[in-house]
């Protein structure tokens, strides 16, 4: 009589940890979102006096400076780590195969930490960018673009990068877990950090552009935060996500050369 215990064994475990991961990469990511929905709504985190939804244009202080890193830092969490979700569970897929009888979820944290630092450091030049438009009185306290010229800039610079052969030599790696890892597997938690790291530098070079759209509409905008989370979920995730991406990057071109037009005729 023939079994397929070992086969059934194995598809059990792989069924938990993938549940387990699931879990956590949505609990982190629920804990980011309401914590950035806390940053952008009470009026007791504010900068120079005054709250970050309101438009105050006075300096900042380094104080300031690291307030923004940190509120940056979070926002990034919250709308990146869901469009990893994918290259994660792939990752402990893997991993559990090849460590069979060992901890498993080590080596995925150790990834996601991996993924994380990137998009941390990616929040240190973001915080850096407000900080210096801010006083360069491009945009609000908020973070919203006061110029239409810079805005229509900012729009049209995303649009094209949409088609640039960058974009879409990073967006192949973030769509395409299994090609990743066949090139890129290390061993061990060190090589699952490693292995983070890389994965966090593909997708910022993949999705810096969307990231700067937050100038246009609001850093603290949560809905055009949602929205721009949203579309990167799509674009890395669906089935044509690509397409969507350069028809997207049509659309930012098009509203980019509006605005130019309302500053130029301004």
């Amino acid at each position: 009589m023939v079994t397929n215990q070992p086969a059934t064994t194995l598809e059990a475990v792989l069924s938990r940890d993938r549940a387990v991961v699931m879990c956590g990469l949505i609990g982190v990511s629920l804990l980011a979102w309401a914590y950035t929905a806390y940053l952008a709504t009470s009026p007791a985190h504010t900068v120079v006096g005054g709250s970050l939804a309101l438009p105050h244009m006075e300096a900042w202080s380094f104080g300031d400076l690291l307030f923004l890193f940190v509120m940056w830092t979070v926002m990034m969490v919250a709308m990146m780590v869901p469009s990893a979700s994918q290259m994660m569970l792939t990752f402990a897929k893997i991993n559990r195969k090849q460590q069979a009888g060992r901890e498993p979820f080590s080596p995925t944290a150790a990834f996601l930490l991996g993924y994380v630092v990137v998009w941390t450091g990616f929040s240190a030049l973001g915080a850096l960018a407000q900080w210096g438009l801010h006083d360069a009185a491009l945009v609000s306290a908020a973070g919203v673009s006061t110029n239409a010229i810079f805005g229509g800039l900012v729009l049209v610079v995303a649009g094209l990068f949409q088609w640039s052969r960058l974009k879409y030599a990073c967006l192949s790696h973030c769509r395409s877990p299994l090609a990743f890892f066949m090139t890129s597997w290390r061993p061990g938690k060190s090589g699952a950090l490693v292995m983070g790291l890389e994965h966090g530098a593909f997708c910022v070079g993949c999705c810096w552009a969307l990231m700067a759209l937050m100038f246009v509409a609001g850093v603290m905008n949560l809905l055009w935060l949602a929205a721009i989370a949203g579309f990167v979920l799509v674009e890395k995730l669906a089935p044509s996500g690509h397409k969507i991406g350069r028809l997207a990057g049509v659309v930012f071109v098009g509203w980019g050369l509006y605005l130019l037009r309302l500053g130029l005729i301004k």
